[in-house]
């Protein structure tokens, strides 16, 4: 009875107009969108790569200088565009792509994508995700809404319902029909997806399990908007008005819904201003130990404890440079600093997070775009994994810098010179971004909710299909 309900279903949809020119609109939109991004993100890649060579060779090739010169030089940290940021670019748009890496300052990520956008193409991109995450659901909507109701408009339902089908059968035939074109659809996306990614050259390390896992996030996703549109469709007597508080829901969930969580956010945990930030950095920095000022009060506090340690009175007779030691030293101390205050920030970054996964009881868009952007490499997690990275990388370089000074000259000796040799010793950076692993683990919260959502709308669904009145 089952499969001979999915069929009538599916032989009514085929045949309106409405479904075939949804379907086809989406899908063009959904093959041009992975067109556009493969082809951007080829040249973005290739740009990274260059920018990469670039700043390693200028790195290499800056001829001979002190070291701690060679340390306020610096280079630049480049973050790798992962395979499916095709599919979700997530915030990389806004994040930036590269971190200039210098002594005594932590800097944040520059040239941010949207900064070079129009005011007019901030509006939107045709992007995978935009249409995954925002024009399905509509289509979904578009076939679902009168799945029901017209059948009580036609008189069909009395005549079905006097037949002896059972109320659950008749939901999961529905159920079924909507879904099967849609899950036909979304796993298209992917395979055509997968197929382009495992072609690109130079994309990164690709993997087909993280887009299979991508593709059942999506599809919970649809199921729960197949089980309201049911639902609705049973509970309402008019297909309009099904349709109009289906687009209501569509409107609160997927537009609504995450703005007013991002404002709830910001407002109960805010961030400080990009002065504000710098300005307690630079307080910090001030009643700290300063490594370019042997005069600094705690820089004579550690001189004599060193001294005191080495049983010698004078910087000149330690067994090493006292200048490149100091500058080390007020390099640690200032890296102290950076951490204590963007650990400040992730703070409150962990408490907007706890603000959105409370709001996603509200909403399936919410758990179903984090863990859209998770599983893309492409949220603010991965950014701080990124520049922690970068950071550390920055401590080691001057680090390194500093000890060549430390050990292979003499206090005063500020005209000592290393060279190539010295830059080449130094690693270029390089980056090993979050395993799956540990993101799958992290995101399991959004993936329970996400099912907790399609468990209890399909209960609801079977519910109303069950209570509904037949005429």
């Amino acid at each position: 009875m089952i499969r001979e309900i999915v069929r009538k279903e599916l032989l009514e949809i085929f045949r309106e107009g409405r479904f075939r020119v949804a379907l086809l609109t989406v899908a063009i939109l959904v093959v041009t969108a992975i067109g556009v991004g493969r082809q951007y993100y080829r040249q973005v890649n290739e740009q990274h790569e260059a920018a990469r060579r670039n700043a390693r060779s200028e790195w290499v090739s800056q001829g001979s200088k002190n070291p701690h010169s060679a340390a306020h030089y610096g280079t630049y940290a480049f973050k790798p565009k992962y395979p499916l940021s095709l599919l979700d670019n997530g915030v990389d748009k806004y994040s930036g792509v590269s971190i200039y890496l210098e002594a005594h300052k932590r800097n944040d990520a520059q040239y941010m994508a949207a900064q070079d956008q129009t005011a007019l193409s901030r509006f939107g991109d045709l992007s995978p995700d935009f249409i995954l995450m925002f024009m399905v659901p509509l289509f979904i909507i578009l076939i679902a809404f009168n799945s029901v109701s017209r059948e009580r408009e036609s008189g069909t339902l009395r005549v079905m319902m006097s037949q002896g089908i059972s109320p659950w059968k008749l939901a999961l035939g529905k159920w079924l029909a909507v879904f099967t074109p849609v899950a036909v659809l979304t796993l298209l996306v992917f395979l055509v997806g997968g197929v382009l990614l495992a072609n690109l050259e130079d994309f990164g390390l690709f993997s087909w399990w993280p887009l299979i896992l991508l593709a059942l996030v999506y599809l919970l996703y649809y199921g729960v908007f197949i089980n309201v549109s049911i639902l609705v469709s049973a509970s309402v007597r008019k297909s309009s008005l099904a349709f109009v508080l289906l687009l209501g829901i569509w409107i609160l969930s997927c537009l609504a819904m995450p703005k007013a969580t991002s404002v709830v956010a910001d407002a109960l945990y805010p961030y400080p201003t990009q002065l504000e930030f710098e300005e307690q950095i630079a307080e910090d920095k001030t009643n700290g130990l300063n490594g370019h000022d042997p005069w600094n009060a705690e820089s004579k506090k550690l001189e004599a404890e060193t001294l005191q340690k080495y049983g010698v009175d004078s910087v000149k007779k330690l067994p090493f440079n006292w200048d490149g030691y100091l500058m080390q030293k007020g390099e640690e101390h200032e890296a102290e600093i950076y951490f204590k205050h963007y650990q400040v920030l992730k703070e409150i970054y962990q408490k907007q997070s706890k603000v959105y996964r409370t709001s996603a009881a509200l909403s399936p868009f919410l758990p179903a775009r984090f863990l859209s952007m998770a599983l893309c490499r492409t949220d603010y997690h991965a950014h701080w994994h990124f520049a922690d990275e970068a950071e550390k990388y920055r401590l080691m370089l001057v680090g390194r810098l500093n000890g060549d000074m430390v050990d292979n000259s003499r206090t005063g000796q500020w005209d000592y010179r290393a060279d190539e040799k010295l830059w080449r010793a130094v690693p270029d950076f390089a980056y090993e971004p979050v395993r799956y692993q540990s993101i799958v683990e992290a995101n399991a919260g959004h993936f329970l909710v996400l099912l907790a959502w399609w468990v209890l709308s399909g209960v609801g669904m079977l519910v109303a299909v069950r209570q509904m009145k037949v005429f």
